[in-house]
């Protein structure tokens, strides 16, 4: 059984050091704890061969003008930034995904910050990004995550007097009361 693991865990790591994907997602990985250090980064995944990394929004801004700026990478395009909500993160509930291209050398990054919901400020990326001004907007009205030296950070789809961040978990899918629908005609 022994010689079995040992064997599986050598043909993961022969397949690792085959796939182009993942040694380059290495390199990236390397630069960027060169780059801002070895403990700025954390939760470090590869879902679908992307790399994925968590920081702290006290340093976010830092990091993203240091990868826009860094001649090497030259990760010029904001893919998208979006805000996410898990309630049951305590501490953590809100938080910012920013999707990073470099169109030149054609490498993808994916970075996450979490904040507490009770606190939800974020800094600004337009000084960055001319496209970070509509999706900080967006991200402020469903999720009310609010972007300290954003020019103009009003809702974009949802009307101005609006009490609630719609995207928030706070809120049933469905009105338990319905009575029209029964859950046999539905597979639940």
């Amino acid at each position: 059984m022994a010689e079995h693991t040992e064997e599986s865990a050598a043909a993961q790591e022969g397949a690792a050091i085959q796939d182009p994907a993942t040694a380059k997602n290495a390199q990236l990985l390397a630069l960027l704890q060169r780059l801002f250090g070895a403990d700025t980064f954390t939760d470090v995944e590869e879902p679908y061969g992307l790399l994925t990394v968590t920081t702290t929004r006290e340093r976010i801004h830092e990091i993203i003008a240091g990868l826009q700026q860094d001649q090497e990478l030259q990760l010029h395009f904001l893919t998208t930034m979006c805000g996410i909500h898990y309630p049951e993160q305590e501490g953590k509930e809100l938080g910012m995904i920013y999707h990073l291209h470099s169109l030149v050398n054609n490498i993808r990054l994916r970075i996450k910050i979490f904040f507490p919901i009770a606190d939800p400020v974020v800094p600004t990326l337009t000084d960055l990004y001319a496209t970070a001004n509509w999706m900080e907007r967006e991200a402020y009205d469903f999720f009310g995550i609010i972007f300290t030296g954003h020019p103009n950070l009003i809702r974009i789809l949802n009307v101005e007097d609006m009490d609630y961040h719609p995207m928030r978990r706070e809120y049933a899918l469905e009105d338990g009361t319905r009575e029209d629908k029964t859950d046999l005609f539905f597979g639940r």
